[in-house]
């Protein structure tokens, strides 16, 4: 017997409607629906938190917040005898009253670091001694700020270089203390919070080279008795990439070490892999296909089923940004082209992915 469209479709509708509400319960949120595998944090800035839409959807969504920008070292220690508190503070304040974890994001990189650190007043590099009680006092001002409001610190970031015939980047970090500001920096963030968890942060921890370029640096701290906790995979993913076998690999990799895993600045974006600063070419523009759409949801549910089968190893997993309203990926690598790397679109809603997360 041929059915009608319309006789079909009543019979379908119930079955339909029923699916969609396994896939995603309006009074859940991420949260909630991980709360037997691990924290589900978000990177903020002090906008979020006071913008009333997107500090509701934080609230309902996330249980664990990092700072974007606001403690790197250039935004709060601009210059040797300043400290700007404002906006971290607020961050952390926002966590306090809502009962939220925090993430410390960063201690030491070779980004977003003040010149003055590096230099002194004749213009010279300074020697390793001064630099590396710099760092000291730095750490400690820090740390001791928020000593029982932040449970990890994201202490070394990304001190692995990207050209793969080589191991540790060429900073001035590295130039002026060689390897040991790596080590001093977990040293420093121990002594001046023994409880916090510390972290060594750093991206394409997947491929396969570099992975063993990071493994070796973790072997060396851990074998050393550096006081490291947990390794950072920072999840600049896109479409392709990681694979679930590179995925796996790595977890499993670095916590043969003991240590354990955090996803740390999760994002997924809709376009191949990109390091280097560029504009827009002539003709090209953003996109979000419907393909592209499946491409990341799938690419989503299967990140997601490998963090939920490595539970006892991976112990949180934060996005970096909240929606696909903003984010970094807008900016960089390509300045003006439009990402759409995150679980919520611009207006906020839960986008396929955010049902593929959530659907298990």
């Amino acid at each position: 017997m041929k059915l009608s469209k319309g006789l079909l479709f009543m019979i379908l509708m119930p079955f339909a409607f029923s699916a969609n509400a396994q896939q995603a319960n309006p009074s859940k949120g991420l949260k909630d629906y991980y709360d037997k595998y691990f924290p589900i944090g978000v990177a903020v800035s002090p906008y979020s938190i006071k913008n009333p839409k997107e500090s509701a959807l934080i609230l309902k969504e996330f249980n664990s917040l990092t700072p974007e920008n606001a403690m790197k070292m250039a935004p709060i220690h601009p210059e040797e005898n300043r400290y700007n508190w404002k906006d971290a503070d607020s961050i952390v304040a926002f966590a306090q009253v809502h009962g939220l974890r925090v993430r410390g994001h960063n201690l030491c990189w070779h980004e977003q670091t003040p010149k003055w650190l590096f230099y002194d007043q004749q213009g010279k590099l300074v020697t390793k001694e001064i630099l590396l009680k710099r760092l000291k006092d730095h750490i400690f001002t820090v740390v001791n700020r928020y000593k029982g409001k932040i449970y990890a610190w994201d202490v070394v970031n990304e001190a692995i270089d990207d050209d793969s015939t080589k191991f540790l980047r060429n900073s001035l970090w590295y130039q002026i203390c060689g390897e040991d500001f790596i080590f001093k920096a977990f040293e420093y963030a121990h002594e001046a919070d023994p409880k916090a968890v510390l972290f060594y942060n750093d991206y394409n921890t997947e491929r396969p080279e570099k992975r063993e370029r990071v493994y070796k640096l973790l072997k060396k701290l851990v074998d050393a008795k550096v006081p490291i906790n947990a390794v950072g995979l920072q999840a600049h993913w896109s479409l392709d990439e990681p694979t679930q076998k590179d995925l796996i690999t790595t977890i499993e990799r670095f916590s043969s070490l003991g240590l354990k895993v955090q996803i740390t600045e999760l994002d997924m974006s809709v376009y191949p892999w990109e390091k280097n600063r560029r504009d827009l070419r002539p003709g090209e523009s953003d996109t979000y296909t419907p393909e592209a759409e499946q491409k990341q949801a799938d690419q989503y549910a299967m990140v997601f089923k490998v963090f939920r089968q490595y539970k006892s190893v991976v112990s949180g997993v934060t996005f970096w940004n909240i929606s696909d309203k903003h984010t970094w990926l807008d900016e960089y690598p390509v300045k003006g082209r439009k990402n759409y790397p995150l679980l919520f679109d611009q207006n906020l809603q839960p986008k396929k992915a955010y049902q593929s997360v959530v659907a298990f």
